[in-house]
């Protein structure tokens, strides 16, 4: 097996905010009319709030005005302003009231709609992302998933793109509502009291500095912090699935310690991004109050030195409620910057799986079904006829047609999951129809590297594999992995029921060619006693069977494919001595004209082979049928014999 890493995984810090950011709004263009009502409604909500504020000032003036102040400042709205001039104050007041509410209503109608629209924006954007993603993953070679664990692929389905999604739902509209909110109250003040303006922008000067640096610190650990969770996660999925092992060999002490270093990195990370950003709230609030006590300040002296002190009392009292207002959204984009760090840092892990590069194929040769008469010609059929072709389109325009047998050759085969780390070395062998090859061998000889090469997982970059005499690089990967059935050791089963899961092995099967091929691999004697026989739903990987019921199950899917060739690597190796004699004979009956590739430990299920390839370091040592090998005396001849132990 080729050895585990991450780096499909992307980095793990973000090289490219402005292009991931511009990939993910990319996702919005679908919604582009619904995101204008957005950012519309946004803007609308932020300058109505603003507005309503300013309406401070004039209610202000406007009560406390006097006969002889004719010079203060009111709305500027003649048909509300005539009750202040004309001293009726109490109709004034609710006229400035009323318009201020009904701003203010403005503003919640605005609000409410945007965030109508943005949950199904930011649902339907994160379904397709899911989609894609998913997608993208079933097209992947088989070495993405060989060289990472399933937490690390989980991860990115769940926290990073969550982190994704709280980006488009909060952070992207908050980010505009702030700023139409600061440039707002910008305008406002320096339309009001243009010094008082110009103390603002320094005391703010100051404040985004200090944003500046706290929000640089708190990218890096959050950034740091998103890769700690997907490990997490890695190593819990890990830990979960081997629970068993663990418990038998009592490493439980040992699994606590090595997760309790991974939980506490993670800790250390978390601790130091959330301490960034938990004190930025209170830095940004604090410093609110001495805004609000400097503003007070300046506006005093302002107005005690100006010739209409009154018209400042409503300036100074605007003035000071915007201190409260300015400093929200501040405060809230400093909030927000974390989650696009966050929305960054997952948002370049997702994006990296998803730029994998998919699994090659250059094959043309097809698979179809095909007609065979007496005299042997082949022609191409629509409908399943039970027998199949290889359809070999040529240069000049012809086409040939060559009998679907299971005849596989290797011819000087040298392969290395890693480059300077060769595997297998100058292997060559033959498998004639029908023919049954056995593979023996130390862990690591190269045994499941074989049957990952006739699977076309990985492509041979020295020698060649023929199939049926054809070139297996020219045949298209889905008709060639179409021709074959593989059982593998670790045996995987889905949600369903008994027959989904067999049905698997080929989706237009009948009920009864899946009982048959239930009963072909022995396995219909215990599914008929199940709870609901054939319809017993299973779950969790079959956790409701034993571990020899879910091997049976699964050769039956293998039977129910009805393929020329069929590699079974230790398939039998979890099952108990008579189920294997059972299985036995029925895969003697399911073998019966098919190219079987065996990996077997036990050697006694390899006898009856009609060759044994022993191999060692990559390297085929020996090869005959059992006798002829025990004859020899060799590396066979010491196992079978017990003088020398598979490792």
């Amino acid at each position: 097996m080729p050895p585990r890493s991450n780096k499909y995984m992307g980095a793990q810090r973000p090289k490219n905010i402005k292009g991931t950011l511009g990939r993910l709004i990319g996702y919005l263009k679908p919604f582009k009319w619904r995101m204008v009502v957005v950012f519309v409604c946004v803007f609308v909500q932020s300058v109505a709030n603003v507005l309503a504020t300013s309406l401070l000032k004039p209610l202000i003036n406007g009560l406390a005005m006097d006969a002889q102040s004719t010079d203060v400042a009111l709305t500027g709205l003649s048909f509300i302003d005539k009750y202040a001039i004309s001293g009726d104050k109490l109709t004034y007041l609710g006229a400035v009231v009323g318009l201020m509410a009904g701003i203010y209503v403005l503003a919640l109608l605005s609000n409410y709609l945007f965030n109508r629209l943005l949950i199904a924006v930011s649902t339907s954007t994160i379904k397709r992302l899911r989609d894609e993603l998913f997608t993208h993953m079933q097209s992947l070679p088989v070495k993405v998933f060989d060289g990472t664990t399933h937490g690390e692929l989980m991860s990115r389905y769940t926290n990073d793109i969550d982190m994704m999604n709280e980006f488009i739902a909060r952070a992207l509209p908050q980010f505009v509502s702030s700023f139409v909110t600061i440039l707002g109250v910008f305008v406002v003040m320096f339309v009001m009291e243009w010094r008082l303006a110009l103390v603002m922008v320094g005391m703010l000067v100051v404040m985004g500095i200090l944003v500046k640096v706290i929000g640089g610190r708190s990218k890096k650990n959050f950034v740091a912090q998103q890769a700690a969770v997907g490990k997490l996660n890695g190593y819990i999925e890990e830990m979960t699935e081997g629970q068993k092992v663990v418990k038998v060999f009592n490493h439980e002490k040992i699994a606590a310690e090595e997760f309790d270093k991974i939980n506490s990195h993670w800790a250390t990370v978390s601790t130091r991004a959330n301490s960034y950003a938990n004190i930025m709230g209170p830095i940004m609030n604090n410093m609110s109050h001495f805004f609000y006590a400097g503003i007070a300040i300046f506006g005093a002296i302002i107005a005690v030195k100006s010739d209409n002190p009154l018209n400042y009392v409503g300036t100074i009292a605007a003035f000071l409620l915007y201190v409260r207002t300015i400093t929200m959204p501040i405060q809230q984009v400093s909030q927000q910057i974390n989650l696009l760090f966050m929305a960054v840092a997952g948002g370049e892990r997702v994006f990296a799986l998803m730029d994998t590069p998919t699994e090659t194929d250059e094959g043309y040769v097809t698979l179809v079904n095909a007609v065979v008469d007496e005299q042997g010609n082949i022609t191409e059929s629509d409908a399943r006829t039970g027998h199949w072709a290889w359809k070999h389109p040529h240069g000049d325009g012809t086409v040939t047609y060559t009998e679907l047998k299971g005849d596989v050759v290797f011819e000087d085969v040298t392969f290395g999951y890693e480059e300077g780390k060769t595997v297998l070395h100058d292997v060559s062998l033959y498998a004639h129809p029908g023919q049954k090859i056995a593979f023996v061998g130390s862990t690591g000889a190269g045994k499941t590297t074989i049957t990952n090469l006739i699977n076309r997982f990985y492509d041979v970059p020295d020698g060649k594999i023929r199939y049926d005499g054809i070139n297996i690089n020219k045949i298209k990967k889905a008709d060639l992995r179409r021709s074959l059935a593989m059982v593998l050791q670790d045996t995987h089963l889905f949600t369903g029921t008994v027959l989904d899961n067999i049905r698997y092995g080929r989706l237009d099967a009948t009920d009864e060619e899946c009982i048959a091929a239930a009963r072909s691999a022995n396995a219909h004697q215990f599914i008929k006693h199940l709870p609901e026989g054939y319809n017993t739903m299973l779950t969790r990987d079959g956790e409701n069977l034993s571990q020899g019921q879910r091997q049976l199950i699964a050769i039956a899917r293998a039977a129910v494919a009805d393929p020329p060739v069929l590699i079974l690597d230790e398939a039998t190796s979890s099952i108990d001595t008579r189920t294997e004699w059972l299985i036995e004979k029925g895969m003697d009956a399911l073998m019966e004209g098919r190219t079987t590739f065996v990996i077997a430990h036990r050697l006694s299920t390899v006898r009856n082979s009609d060759a044994i390839m022993v191999l060692e370091n990559g390297v085929i040592i020996e090869r005959g049928s059992h006798d002829d090998l025990i004859a020899q005396k060799g590396k066979y001849y010491q196992l079978y014999t017990g003088m020398f132990e598979l490792s």
